[in-house]
């Protein structure tokens, strides 16, 4: 198979094999994290949970995840994306199998608090090894197709772990879905090297991954990167919309049993279109910008208006709160779904476009930190919500604002996509 001067064609080239792996690692992440959303209603029920008390499990995972971040970011930056991504996932899986052990909240609580230590390092590394393998103009389309994996993921956990729990058990869901994840491991140790270490890329694939300005590959220091408002606009963008896909990810197979009457055995058909809609939507906005690019735009007008046509489409999430249709209500969910996937690739390839690569996975992390503090409070929002008033609505109203908000504020703090003005060692 020959390639073209310009590295090939969509899908051909080495590149892409390991977006397939990033794609895969992405996609058991998430079927990892999204078991106990799926299991709620059964967990709440043996454990007699309250809706703060699985808030505060939810919180757990998040604060690990949010100090996750940071450490993960700065190892990655250090180690490189294929030991790093490995510490990350052996981490994760340990931490996902041991939930077969625990009973009640306080073991709950400990291990989700080890998975989002684990399961922190997905990003920064898979972004990482984006910067690596793929040049600006087809970062935010392999950003959409890895990212895509989370909605894969989300995809098959409500179909695979009602009929694990119906059978086995609720732990054996745990233990069965962790194997998957070694399977994955072996595979990246072997296959995943850097472009010119990997014997399997050819001379134009390495100019193509190459083709953007020569990089500056010093060390950076951590502390630099904060007092360039780059990462500012980062940190705040996903302090602002992460926690609502968190909202999605860990409360919506309670939204459907309880607005709507479903259960274990039901509501896996609405939630896996809610998440073939978001696979669609991250796949289409990274096509956007990259497609904007090719066709003469800027990279600043690209993402900027990728992310703003996803956030207006995320504006009718209000509404499914009120909708008694309950197929009516699973696609006012997908849209917005899709529309905060369409937003989030985009947002995903700022560190990569503007800062130099030995800095992305720092920036990755302290962005990825915001985000799950920002998840922290929802999660105590949603909690208290849930308690006191009984309805969505309030959730869904701030899940409806905030993407035109975020959009606003990194256009406020970064009015062109420059290099950022990083001091380097």
């Amino acid at each position: 198979m020959s390639l073209t001067a310009d590295g090939g064609r969509f899908g051909r080239g080495r590149r892409w094999v390991i977006c397939g792996l990033l794609f895969a690692a992405t996609a058991i992440n998430y079927i990892d994290r999204q078991i106990v959303g799926v299991l709620k209603p059964l967990l709440a029920h043996e454990f007699a949970w309250s809706e703060t008390d699985y808030g505060n499990i939810v919180f757990w995972f998040q604060a690990a995840y949010a100090i996750g971040y940071l450490g993960f970011g700065r190892l990655i930056d250090r180690i490189g994306a294929r030991l790093g991504y490995a510490s990350a996932v052996a981490l994760w899986t340990m931490a996902h199998m041991a939930h077969a052990l625990v009973s009640g909240f306080g073991g709950f609580a400990l291990v989700r608090f080890a998975l989002g230590l684990g399961e922190s390092g997905n990003f920064p590394a898979g972004l990482k090894a984006v910067a690596e393998w793929f040049p600006k103009k087809e970062r935010a389309l392999a950003t959409g197709l890895f990212n895509a994996g989370a909605n894969i993921g989300a995809i098959i956990t409500p179909l695979l772990v009602p009929a694990i729990t119906l059978t086995l058990g609720w732990r054996a869901a745990f233990i069965v879905t962790g194997l998957l994840t070694i399977v994955w491991l072996v595979a990246w140790l072997s296959v995943y090297r850097s472009p010119r270490q990997d014997k399997k890329v050819s001379p134009e694939e390495l100019a193509f991954i190459e083709s953007d300005p020569a990089d500056p590959v010093e060390h950076t220091p951590w502390l630099s990167l904060l007092k360039v408002k780059e990462t500012w606009a980062y940190a705040l963008a996903k302090f602002l919309i992460d926690p609502i896909w968190w909202m999605f990810l860990f409360w919506l197979p309670d939204f459907f049993a309880k607005r709507h009457h479903l259960d274990l055995k039901s509501f896996g058909p609405p939630l896996v279109v809610v998440y073939v809609l978001s696979d669609l939507g991250s796949i289409a906005g990274g096509w956007m910008s990259s497609a904007l690019i090719h066709s003469g735009r800027s990279v600043n007008v690209a993402r900027k208006l990728s992310m703003l046509v996803s956030a207006i489409c995320v504006l009718p999430i209000f509404a499914a709160a009120y909708v008694d249709n309950l197929w009516m209500a699973t696609l006012l969910v997908g849209l917005a779904t899709a529309a905060h996937q369409a937003f989030s690739c985009n947002l995903y390839t700022l560190p990569a476009d503007v800062f130099p690569k030995a800095a992305v996975g720092s920036v990755v992390g302290i962005g990825g930190t915001a985000g799950a503090i920002g998840g922290m409070l929802m999660a105590e929002f949603a909690g208290y919500i849930l308690d006191r008033v009984g309805s969505y609505a309030p959730i869904f109203a701030v899940a409806g604002s905030v993407y035109l908000i975020a959009l606003l504020a990194i256009h406020l703090i970064t009015p062109r996509y420059e290099l950022a003005k990083v001091a380097r060692n």
